[in-house]
C-alpha cells in the first residue's frame, strides 16, 4: 500500500471518473487505474462500483476512503512540520472568501501577502459560506474567510476583525434627518437586502427584526452596488458593512448614517480544518490580514450580530 495509491483513489472518489481523476493527478488513465486496482487487490475488496455513472464507492469503499483521507492528511502534516522547523512558508494554498467580503478585503492584503511570502501559491475562490465549510471538511479547501460564529464542531474559527454596519439613507428618506440611527428606527422600514444565500442578508434581517425587503417588488441580487443604486433612485434604504463604505463616492458617503453605540457589527474569521494542515501559511495569512485591517477599522464599542 502506498500514498500514491491512496491519493489516486481519493481522486477517483472525488471525480467519479477514472479519466478525470488521472487528469487531476497528472498521470495517464491506465497508470492511475492500475494503482487503484493494486490497492483493491491488497485489501481484498472492491472500492468502486464501476458499473455506475459516475463511478460510486462501495459501502466498504466509503469506510476505506475515510481512513485514506486521514492517512494522506497526516502525510501532508509531516511536510508542515518540516516547513515550520525550517521557518519556511511556501506551497499551494486554496482559500475561499464569501462574496460580501472578497471585493473589499482582498485588495487590502493580497499584494502585501504575495510580496512577503512569494513561495506561497494562492488559489482564491469566491464561494458561499456553505460551500466553503463543505470544501474544508472534505479536504478540498485549505481555509476560508467568512462571517462567524458558525458553531460548527468540524472547523476552527480564528477571528480576524469586527466590521460595523452603516445605514445607507438618501436625503429623500424619512430617516435622513437623524444624526445617528438605531435598530429600532429601521424595524418598520423597507430595507433593501441581498438575496438568499448571502450571510449578510441574515445579519440585516436579524438587526431589523424583519423579513421585509420591499412590499412593491421581489429583489434577487448579490451586489451591494445594485442596492446602493436602487436606494438612490427609490424610497428605500439599505445596510452596508464598513469596508464597503470606503469605496463609495464622496457624494454617496454623505448618505451614510452610523448607528448609536454599541454599533451592530459582524465578526469575520479565518476558518480552517481541525486537522490544522498548512498551519504556517494559515498563521502568516492571519497575521497579515490582522495587521492591515487593524489600521482600517477603528471601532471599539460594537455589538456582534450572528449570521445564524
Amino acid at each position: 500500500m502506498t500514498l500514491t495509491q491512496l491519493i489516486y483513489t481519493l481522486a477517483v472518489a472525488e471525480k467519479g471518473n477514472f479519466t478525470l481523476a488521472a487528469e487531476t493527478c497528472f498521470v495517464t488513465q491506465p497508470t492511475l487505474s492500475m494503482q487503484v486496482q493494486k490497492l483493491e487487490e491488497e485489501l481484498g475488496v472492491k472500492l468502486f462500483n464501476r458499473n455506475t455513472k459516475p463511478i460510486a464507492l462501495t459501502p466498504v469503499g466509503s469506510k476505506i476512503l475515510k481512513q485514506a483521507r486521514i492517512i494522506v492528511d497526516e502525510a501532508k502534516r509531516m511536510k508542515d512540520v518540516v516547513s515550520m522547523e525550517k521557518g519556511e512558508i511556501k506551497g499551494d494554498f486554496s482559500l475561499g472568501i464569501i462574496p460580501t467580503v472578497m471585493p473589499t478585503l482582498l485588495p487590502l492584503f493580497l499584494q502585501t501577502f504575495i510580496k512577503k511570502y512569494p513561495g506561497v501559491n494562492l488559489k482564491i475562490e469566491d464561494l458561499t459560506t456553505t460551500s466553503i465549510i463543505n470544501r474544508i471538511v472534505e479536504g478540498k479547501l485549505d481555509a476560508g474567510i467568512l462571517a462567524t460564529p458558525l458553531e460548527n464542531p468540524k472547523i476552527i474559527e480564528k477571528p480576524l476583525y469586527y466590521e460595523p454596519f452603516f445605514g445607507y439613507i438618501p436625503k429623500s428618506h424619512p430617516l435622513s434627518k437623524l444624526e445617528k440611527i438605531t435598530p429600532e428606527d429601521i424595524e418598520n422600514m423597507e430595507v433593501l437586502v441581498l438575496e438568499d444565500g448571502h450571510c449578510f442578508r441574515n445579519h440585516v434581517l436579524k438587526l431589523c427584526k424583519t423579513t421585509s425587503i420591499s412590499k412593491s417588488f421581489n429583489l434577487k441580487s448579490g451586489s451591494f452596488e445594485t442596492l446602493i443604486q436602487l436606494a438612490n433612485e427609490g424610497p428605500w434604504m439599505t445596510i452596508l458593512p464598513y469596508l464597503q463604505t470606503r469605496t463609495l463616492s464622496q457624494e454617496n458617503k454623505k448618505k451614510l448614517k452610523s448607528f448609536e453605540d454599541p454599533a451592530p457589527a459582524r465578526e469575520i474569521s479565518l476558518v480552517s480544518s481541525k486537522s490544522q494542515l498548512k498551519l504556517p501559511i494559515i498563521e502568516a495569512l492571519s497575521k497579515t490580514i490582522e495587521g492591515i485591517v487593524r489600521g482600517a477599522i477603528k471601532f471599539d464599542n460594537i455589538q456582534l450580530i450572528s449570521p445564524n
